[in-house]
């Protein structure tokens, strides 16, 4: 899951969720809790999404990409299951809400997972973990024109043209794309796309539910699954063998990239705040594009770490809320 994804939930649901708690909910003394120290989560957290791409690559070793997706769910959502059994909480109630739910694991979930399953069957692990660092100059520009508060500044605007300017690089568009998979990195920017317009999808019709992030996640990757689980064996048939090391990678993108990864990333954005935990947007493609050259033994163009820079300095710009000139 995307990071603006995580703490927008976070931003839309906490305020509400947070009143309906204190009306409900007499004071009880509380123990404090041992807990790591929020930079060891952020760089743990920024692992386990960076190498994320290169797990998938693995997968799609031995299984199909909507197989990968499946398994990713599955191990996922039983993540948060386990989390929502420790406390006590249950799932949202209400057949207008399941149904918002629903459309927003496939744009959150179903979709993005799937095409970046696809999309490493014919591209590096590496171009796909930058093709996710888009996700926020997609998301400045929807939010341009479909959320009337989120007006443009001199600033997002430079930071949007320069971060396409950054894709533009990586791909060597002056190079006529030579060497690239066109198919596959379009399904690539295309699942960074989802996360945005599932984000503003959520803004719109989730805001003040009432429901924990927590419930409303869990929910959502149960949707999620059911979604892939019936997709799946209409396109993809049983493995005649289980390939183990597939299988153990499948198991740590959903168990790690897809469930523990958001329970730190709910931690983190509660502890110091959305614009400290933000940060580790510009630390995955890094990781993966090391992970990949380094474990994977993928080629590396000077393009690629260029345009990336490029990309995440756009990415940054796009982040500035001050009033503009």
């Amino acid at each position: 899951m995307c990071y603006e994804v995580v703490s927008s939930i976070v931003e839309t649901m906490s305020t509400v969720t947070a009143s309906a708690r204190t009306r409900s909910q007499s004071p009880a003394p509380s123990r404090p809790r041992a807990r790591l120290d929020w930079r060891l989560r952020f760089g743990v957290l920024s692992l386990i999404w960076g190498f994320s791409f290169l797990l998938i690559k693995v997968g799609t070793g031995g299984y199909a990409p909507f197989q990968v997706t499946l398994g990713r769910l599955v191990f996922g959502t039983a993540v948060l299951v386990a989390a929502m059994a420790v406390k006590r909480e249950r799932l949202p109630r209400g057949a207008r809400l399941w149904g918002h739910m629903a459309v927003a694991a496939f744009l959150l979930n179903a979709l993005p997972f799937s095409l970046f399953a696809y999309s490493e069957l014919t591209i590096p692990s590496t171009l796909a973990g930058i093709c996710n660092a888009t996700s926020p100059l997609w998301g400045m520009a929807l939010s341009l024109v479909a959320l009337s508060e989120d007006r443009p500044t001199r600033v997002r605007v430079a930071g949007l043209g320069l971060g396409f300017l950054g894709v533009l690089t990586v791909l060597g568009a002056w190079q006529g794309f030579h060497g690239l998979d066109a198919t596959g990195t379009a399904m690539a920017l295309l699942a960074s796309l989802s996360y945005p317009v599932g984000w503003i999808y959520v803004r719109r019709t989730l805001t003040g539910t009432g429901n924990s992030h927590l419930s409303m996640t869990g929910g959502q990757l149960l949707l999620a699954t059911v979604q892939l689980a019936v997709v799946t064996p209409l396109f993809t048939s049983v493995p005649e063998h289980f390939a183990v090391v597939p299988l153990l990678a499948v198991a740590a993108l959903g168990a790690l990239g897809t469930g523990l990864a958001v329970l730190i990333q709910y931690g983190l954005v509660a502890e110091v705040g959305p614009t400290t935990a933000q940060m580790v947007t510009y630390f995955i493609p890094v990781i993966a594009t090391a992970a990949g050259v380094a474990i994977l033994g993928e080629s590396l163009r000077w393009t690629t770490p260029v345009g990336a820079v490029i990309v995440l300095a756009g990415a940054a710009l796009t982040q500035i809320r001050g009033k503009g000139a």
